[in-house]
């Protein structure tokens, strides 16, 4: 594990500087998630991370780690693997140099999201660089509400438009003793009955998702049950192993190796199957679909909406169409408060639109 590295009072004193001449920041680390900017960032000043970084502290015991914002997130990985824990939501990290900040201020999750919480619920305290050129900590390694605003959580997937994450708690779990990945061919609407079917019994599922004609489920805990839901699941080992849920991460697998559009749909897991052109491949249950459809945006977003949820355009967008999702009014006025408080002046990445992803 490298030593730490301090960068916050340079970080602190070029946000002010920038904010006296009235300069716009764009907050970068790997660059790793740079696919999902929805405006150019040529004209806005980069205020590199990666020089403070490092893990600050770590107590096994407490499941709780504490590292800066530059901190790679394989580093976290392998900090946490030598304990024989992990971080519960399993982030994609879409590239080999991406960073923790990066990874919480994009707010995505892995196939254990449903079944072991999001970012968002993983964060336990952060210390953030405001707008104003302000080091301010929120939460802690407990859970703490501030000045009405869980703070320390609504930066997770606010893509940085609230601050620069200078350092960051996380709540982490153990690695499970096994895991077990079964497959079986079955409809997507026999797919998503099944999913339902299983949300309702104690079974230990940390994966579930449906592609090509084939679920897969992962099962993970204890030999003995992972032995009894294995027969209640049913089907057959999967060849695979974590090599696939790591594909589906990371969008490697083959099923993303297009140039169509690539829209995440977020809706709810008992929604029944979308009647979308183009390729789906059903994840986290049936609560996260992403489909590859060259139809019209506005089609795309009005069936997630009919079925109660909201579509993010993530890959290979079309020009002129916004890749997140509209949030309603109420919802849109109450985060350009929040923004506006620790952020007045729109200093960090203001080519990022506030919407849901």
């Amino acid at each position: 594990m490298n030593a730490p590295q301090d960068a916050s009072e340079t970080l602190c004193e070029q946000v002010r500087e920038a904010r006296t001449r009235n300069s716009r920041l764009h907050i970068r680390a790997s660059g790793s998630k740079d696919f999902l900017s929805d405006g150019a960032t040529g004209d806005l000043e980069s205020l590199e991370v990666r020089s403070h970084r490092g893990v600050v502290n770590y107590e096994p015991s407490e499941l709780v780690i504490t590292a800066r914002c530059g901190t790679p997130i394989a580093e976290i990985h392998d900090t946490l693997a030598a304990q024989g824990q992990m971080l519960p939501f399993e982030p994609p990290a879409f590239g080999p140099h991406a960073t923790l900040g990066g990874v919480v201020s994009a707010g995505l999750s892995g196939p254990r999201r449903p079944y072991s919480g999001s970012v968002r619920d993983a964060v336990l305290g952060v210390r953030l660089l405001t707008g104003r050129g302000e080091c301010l900590q929120f939460g802690g390694q407990v859970m703490k509400n501030v000045a009405g605003y869980d703070v320390s959580r609504l930066v997770a997937g606010a893509w940085g438009t609230l601050g620069v994450l200078l350092d960051i708690s996380l709540r982490v779990t153990p690695i499970p003793v096994r895991s077990l990945i079964l497959e079986q061919a079955v409809s997507a609407e026999r797919a998503l009955r099944l999913f339902g079917e299983w949300a309702r019994q104690p079974l230990p599922v940390t994966a579930a998702c449906h592609l090509d004609g084939t679920l897969y489920v992962r099962l993970s805990g204890g030999p003995s049950a992972i032995e009894e839901a294995a027969r209640i699941v049913g089907g057959r080992a999967s060849a695979g192993g974590d090599r696939f849920w790591e594909a589906i991460r990371e969008h490697t697998h083959p099923f993303f190796a297009t140039d169509t559009p690539l829209w995440r749909l977020s809706v709810p897991p008992a929604a029944p199957p979308l009647d979308l052109p183009g390729d789906c491949l059903l994840d986290w249950g049936g609560a996260q679909r992403w489909v590859v459809s060259d139809a019209p945006a506005a089609k795309v977003r009005a069936m997630a909406e009919s079925a109660g949820g909201h579509a993010t355009l993530f890959r290979h967008a079309t020009p002129g169409v916004p890749r997140f999702h509209p949030l309603p009014p109420a919802l849109s006025a109450l985060q350009g408060r929040v923004r506006a408080a620790l952020d007045p002046d729109g200093l960090f990445n203001p080519d990022h639109p506030i919407g849901a992803c």
